[in-house]
């Protein structure tokens, strides 16, 4: 498939699990693809080999989502390489599974930094460097619908990414960008 030739696509947490299998279906699809990661220098290289090994383009750039100044380094690195980005997929996250009771401030804070702040920082850069006709695509997680014990923390962050989302959709849909939220079941990742 071609249907996204010259077409750029950032994919936050794209090192591993979900991320790195979006990653990839972009690329076959002819999507140029930035694999971001937070960490695994590895796993990110390894995913970028896999896309030029089957002919596609991308590139790995570290930046921790949770930091507004790495994520503006993130879009400013896919602009000077491929050009403005069409699409993005925040895919990256984190989850911390403790009784409310037990989830101490650090996992709270840390947790919404990743999953809340993290999709705030690339919409906010998305805002001015995504563009017209473009694609966001915010994961969120069936969780939100389910309370689960020891979910708490991770389905008050997923909540707050589809509000995110729908407000961001209507500031942003004049330009002809769509924003959605896509809610996958449980899945065999690392997360």
């Amino acid at each position: 498939m071609t249907t996204l030739n010259n077409k750029v696509a950032i994919v936050t947490g794209s090192s591993k699990g979900i991320g790195a299998q979006i990653a990839i279906l972009l690329a076959e699809s002819g999507a140029k693809t930035v694999i971001n990661y937070a960490n695994d220098d590895a796993a990110a290289n390894d995913i970028v080999s896999q896309i030029k090994s089957a002919g596609g383009e991308a590139i790995a750039v570290q930046a921790d989502v949770s930091d507004s100044q790495q994520v503006a380094t993130l879009f400013d690195t896919t602009v000077s390489e491929f050009g403005k980005p069409d699409i993005l997929v925040n895919s990256a996250g984190m989850m911390i599974n403790k009784p409310i009771a037990e989830t101490t401030d650090e996992d709270f804070d840390r947790t919404f930094a990743v999953n809340v702040k993290g999709t705030f920082n690339t919409l906010r850069e998305a805002a001015a460097k995504l563009n017209n006709g473009g694609r966001v695509v915010n994961l969120s997680s069936t969780t939100t619908r389910m309370m689960l014990p020891t979910y708490g923390t991770y389905c008050a962050t997923k909540g707050a990414v589809e509000q995110l989302t729908r407000v961001f959709a209507k500031e942003i849909g004049e330009r002809g960008i769509t924003v959605n939220a896509v809610s996958p079941g449980p899945t065999d990742t690392e997360l």
